[in-house]
């Protein structure tokens, strides 16, 4: 009998060994942050104060290292996550969401742990300064009149944020959204040259694009698409004070691979979690004038659930999906 566990004693210590080989706690080896886009971009920026905080701060003990891995929109880093492990994660927005809907990928945020969201932007809608249109109500009046009668300049392309927050204001105060004269550019730096030159009637695009023209007395900002007056811009309503009850996040997340361990996705939790509170990611939010907007990883999961129904429906008023 005690021969019998004796060896049973012997069988889990080296059971205990050989896991502790193959990796240990979690995390077991280097970091990876994902960045899917070229230097330089919001994607790359937000990767890379993660890395910074994470590093200063000694909140993850290992080496972390940011991957750039740009291409189809963000399709190129996040089919590279797809094959990683816990211990990669990847930035995303809701181009995650709006690229699948759009035919444009395959990859939905179903194929990948919610693991936080962590910053947003907001929405603006801007006229030049000598334009007529002195409100949002006076523009999405004309627009019911005749949705045709002004053109409406946004980047890079249809169904990104910029556009769509347009697109569910205008269906909330009942403008025919399709008949919508949107013209294209390829930059926000594009479109805010098209509009000082009057070229077009409008642009939406995000709040941090279009404060530098506002502050040089260079276009009106009508509105913008917080829950709340922004710090900066306290002469400019809220979209919910202007009648249209709408708050329209440009969010950024991060998560990770399909299939990750409880304890993986705890470990994050814990870690991103005590980033958000540092002094030092704050101040990073406000010198990229981006709002606190964090959500852990179940928060996360519902909250793109709810995002997918949402993008599925405005794309759809918009006539770009069926």
């Amino acid at each position: 009998m005690k021969k019998w566990w004796l060896a049973v004693a012997v069988l889990l210590l080296l059971t205990s060994c050989s896991s502790q080989d193959a990796g240990g706690p979690f995390p077991s080896k280097n970091i990876e942050l994902v960045a899917p886009a070229s230097p330089g971009g919001g994607w790359d920026t937000t990767a890379r104060a993660m890395q910074k905080v994470f590093d200063d701060e000694g909140i993850v003990k290992k080496p972390i290292q940011v991957i750039n891995k740009p291409g189809g929109g963000g399709e190129v880093g996040w089919k590279y996550l797809e094959s990683r492990d816990g211990h990669s994660l990847a930035i995303n927005s809701s181009l995650l969401i709006t690229n699948n809907l759009l035919g444009q990928s395959d990859l939905s945020y179903q194929n990948f742990t919610p693991i936080a969201i962590l910053a947003t932007e907001w929405e603006a809608v801007v006229v030049p300064k000598g334009s007529e249109i002195n409100s949002v109500k006076e523009l999405m009046t004309k627009l019911k009149k005749d949705p045709k009668s002004l053109k409406i300049g946004v980047a890079p392309g249809l169904g990104n944020d910029d556009h769509l927050s347009f697109v569910q204001a205008a269906k909330t105060f009942g403008v025919n959204v399709p008949k919508l004269d949107f013209l294209v550019y390829k930059s926000g730096g594009d479109v805010a040259t098209v509009l000082l030159g009057n070229h077009i009637d409008a642009a939406t695009m995000s709040v941090s694009e279009a404060k530098e023209q506002y502050k040089a007395g260079r276009v009106k900002i009508l509105a913008v698409s917080s829950p709340k007056r922004l710090k900066g811009l306290e002469k400019v309503p809220t979209w919910k004070e202007e009648g249209v009850d709408m708050v329209f996040p440009h969010w950024r997340g991060v998560m990770g691979p399909p299939n990750m361990s409880e304890e993986e996705i705890a470990y994050w939790d814990q870690r991103i979690g005590q980033m958000v509170k540092t002094d030092a990611w704050k101040e990073i939010l406000k010198n990229n004038e981006w709002e606190p907007f964090y959500k852990d990883s179940g928060e996360s999961k519902k909250f793109l659930e709810e995002q997918y129904q949402m993008y599925k429906h405005l794309l759809n008023d918009s006539g770009l999906t069926q």
